[in-house]
């Protein structure tokens, strides 16, 4: 692994457990063993490592989605896949919306990005409700992704179960909309 990964590998973790703006620069980079220099040479600042990090967690979520929905299930297999990650990534709630909360007056850019970075979560929740109903439905496509932000905060007050309840909520939701529609 290359410093830049291990510099964000490292952060993620500490921004995970501790928050962002509440740790110091040199707790976040220790775990790499990287100085000041080396973060400001690979991130430009303290928030460009953020961004780095915000990036490189929304992928990783969006990688493991990506090809689970070739089932007779794609919005099920979403939750099931947030389930899968809360067992190895622990049940914090989201980092994205967390990172949000804490630099909502402090760096736009950081905001700008959770803001992208969860369109991009909606269109995906959409098309794999499209999948399943085999049209467009917008409502429904919002409910399932409340249902899914719900049970990824929830679980971190509860406990994952709250995943498997969301997932049939949001399976109760189809199964109405396709009787709907038949």
């Amino acid at each position: 692994m290359d410093k830049r990964n291990e510099m964000i590998a490292g952060a993620v973790r500490i921004f995970e457990a501790e928050g962002f703006r509440g740790v110091g620069i040199d707790r976040v980079i220790a775990p790499s063993g990287a100085s000041t220099r080396t973060l400001y040479k690979h991130f430009g600042s303290r928030d460009g490592l953020v961004i780095a990090v915000l990036e490189a967690r929304h992928r990783a979520f969006m990688d493991l989605l990506e090809g689970d929905d070739e089932g007779a299930d794609p919005v099920g297999l979403m939750f099931d896949t947030l389930a899968a990650w809360m067992q190895t990534h622990g049940s914090r709630g989201c980092m994205l919306l967390r990172a949000r909360s804490e630099y909502a007056s402090a760096c736009e850019p950081i905001v700008s990005l959770v803001h992208q970075q969860k369109d991009e979560f909606r269109a995906e929740v959409a098309r794999r409700v499209r999948i399943a109903l085999g049209q467009d439905d917008a409502l429904l496509a919002t409910q399932v992704w409340l249902l899914f932000e719900g049970a990824t905060a929830a679980a971190s007050v509860a406990d994952a179960s709250v995943i498997d309840d969301a997932k049939g909520a949001a399976l109760a939701l189809l199964a109405h909309a396709s009787e709907r529609l038949s």
